[in-house]
C-alpha cells in the first residue's frame, strides 16, 4: 500500500513539475561509512536517500569518494557540485545552499550492560578505556581530552573493531554513531551467527539537525532535494531505506 501512495506521489510530482530541467549532480560523500555509504557500490542509506530525493524533480545523483576531512574542500574547489556535509565550515560563504537534513549522524558512548557502566559525566571516563571513530578527540575535546592524555583512549578508521574489541572486551566504551555501530553488530550476528549482547547507549550530547544539512552549489536543486526528501518522508519510503539496513 505505502509503496503505491509513493509512486502516486511520484508520479504527480513530476506531472507537475515537467518543465524544470533535470541535471546531473556531482557529490562529495565519506568514504567507507556503512551504512550510510558503500563506495564499491554506489549504495547506502545516505546514497539511497539523497538519490531518491533528487530523483523526485529528475535529478541523478553522480556521488564521488573522499576522505571525510576533504568533502568541504572538494565543494569550494569546485570539483563537486554538493557536499554531503560541511563539517563545521559555513559553507555559505563558498556558495553553498544548505538542504534540509537527509541523515543524522547521533554519537553515543556505547558499553555492555553487563558492565553495569554509568556515563554522566567526563570524570566518568577516566578510570575507562575508549575507542573512537577518527576525529572525535577534536569534536569532543571536554570528554576525551583527559582519557587521551592518560592512555585510554584510542581512534580507529575500521569501525567494525568497535563491536569486536567491546566484545571481547579490550575496550570499555566506544564512541559510535548509534545507527553505524547497530549495522556492524548485526553484520557480526550474520557473519558469525553469535547471540548479540545487550548494550547500553550513554547520551552525552544535544543534537542539533542542522550539522547534518547536505548543501548544494545550485538553489534551484536544493530546493528540488528538499521537496523529493518530503515527499519521502510522507510516503513511508524514507523509514524502509533506514529498515533495509538496520533492521534485525
Amino acid at each position: 500500500m505505502m509503496l503505491k501512495i509513493f509512486k502516486v506521489l511520484a508520479a504527480c510530482l513530476l506531472l507537475i513539475t515537467n518543465t524544470v530541467k533535470s541535471e546531473q549532480v556531482i557529490m562529495a560523500f565519506g568514504e567507507k561509512i556503512p551504512p550510510f555509504c558503500f563506495p564499491e557500490t554506489n549504495t547506502g542509506i545516505e546514497l539511497e536517500i539523497i538519490g531518491e530525493a533528487l530523483a523526485f524533480r529528475g535529478h541523478t545523483l553522480v556521488p564521488k569518494y573522499f576522505p571525510l576531512g576533504r568533502v568541504p574542500s572538494a565543494f569550494i574547489s569546485r570539483h563537486v557540485d554538493a557536499a554531503m556535509t560541511d563539517m563545521g565550515q559555513d559553507m555559505s560563504v563558498h556558495g553553498g545552499y544548505y538542504g534540509d537534513p537527509a541523515v543524522i549522524y547521533e554519537n553515543v558512548f556505547i558499553t555492555l550492560k553487563e558492565r553495569h557502566i554509568k556515563i554522566k559525566k567526563p570524570q566518568d571516563l577516566y578510570n575507562l578505556s575508549i575507542i573512537s571513530f577518527q576525529g572525535a578527540l577534536k569534536r569532543y575535546p571536554d570528554w576525551l581530552t583527559m582519557p587521551e592524555k592518560i592512555g585510554r583512549y584510542k581512534e580507529h578508521s575500521n569501525q567494525e573493531l568497535q563491536v569486536q574489541t567491546l566484545y571481547r572486551g579490550r575496550y570499555d566504551v566506544v564512541l559510535s554513531d548509534r545507527n553505524i555501530f547497530r549495522y556492524f553488530m548485526l553484520k557480526r550476528k550474520n557473519d558469525t551467527g553469535e547471540v548479540l549482547k545487550e548494550i547500553d547507549i550513554h547520551e552525552f550530547i544535544q543534537l542539533n539537525p542542522l550539522d547534518y544539512r547536505p548543501l548544494f552549489r545550485s538553489p534551484q536543486i536544493r530546493d528540488d532535494f528538499n521537496i523529493g526528501l518530503q515527499l519521502l518522508k510522507q510516503s513511508g519510503r524514507f523509514q524502509d531505506i533506514y529498515d533495509k539496513y538496520l533492521k534485525e
